[in-house]
């Protein structure tokens, strides 16, 4: 199994975040997790990264146990992730963020200049490759740290609601985009989204988590149509067309 995640346990405290949790991703899917806010999906997004340290239970990838390997190791693995809010430096440019990506499987500076430049036009950001963060619009800030996440060379990425904060058309722009990431440059994806449509038209198949724990798991047809799901979160006004 490329990414496995077996009974995974967190607790800080008396609060348990995630609660004896499953979650599978083959190579080449695109995988959703939805959920209520607080229901545990960031809380998990750290704990496959490294950030957090599972009370219980077992992560692997690629076949190896990553459970508590450090960040950065995780990352030259092959397991990079993106935030709700972008957390790029504001006082460099577009291509000092991405280059410092780039570095993660590039020797020299020239090699990994160039493919940092390879990542940005494939975000189309090519225009602004000089400009510094700061002067980014939310839109292009967040596609800016998605070129900066691939420049590290990923074989799975961790998307932590990548649409928050924008509007249709750029949601509907940044999910060809994220088709165009798994496609054509084969990364897997595991993604934590509030913008529906946008989850269950990308995703091969979708895990629900109500107070930590997993309700529901399935292709989004399936998912769009259980009771349990419906009433925890989707609500019974829900559009079930996920074509």
């Amino acid at each position: 199994m490329f990414l496995k995640v077996e009974n995974a346990t967190t607790r800080f405290g008396g609060l348990v975040a995630n609660d004896n949790v499953n979650i599978e991703v083959s190579k080449g899917e695109i995988v959703g997790l939805i959920g209520p806010n607080g229901a545990g999906k960031s809380t998990m997004f750290k704990s496959i990264n490294g950030f957090n340290r599972l009370s219980s239970g077992e992560i692997y990838f690629k076949n190896k146990r990553i459970t508590k390997m450090e960040t950065y190791k995780i990352c030259k693995m092959g397991i990079t992730c993106t935030f709700q809010h972008a957390q790029l430096f504001q006082g460099i440019t577009l291509e000092e963020s991405v280059l410092l990506g780039a570095y993660n499987r590039r020797k020299t500076k020239k090699e990994a200049l160039k493919f940092a430049h390879q990542m940005i036009d494939f975000v189309g950001l090519s225009d602004k490759k000089d400009y510094r963060v700061s002067k980014l619009n939310m839109f292009e800030r967040k596609k800016a740290e998605l070129a900066a996440a691939m420049a590290t060379e990923p074989e799975l990425l961790l998307l932590d609601e990548l649409f928050a904060g924008l509007v249709p058309t750029e949601v509907d722009s940044f999910v060809e985009l994220v088709r165009k990431v798994n496609k054509q440059l084969g990364i897997s994806i595991l993604i934590v989204e509030h913008v529906l449509k946008a989850i269950m038209s990308l995703s091969n198949k979708v895990y629900v988590l109500e107070y930590g724990k997993i309700i529901a798991h399935g292709s989004p047809a399936e998912v769009t149509t259980n009771p349990t799901v419906i009433k925890a979160y989707l609500g019974g006004d829900y559009d079930a067309d996920v074509s």
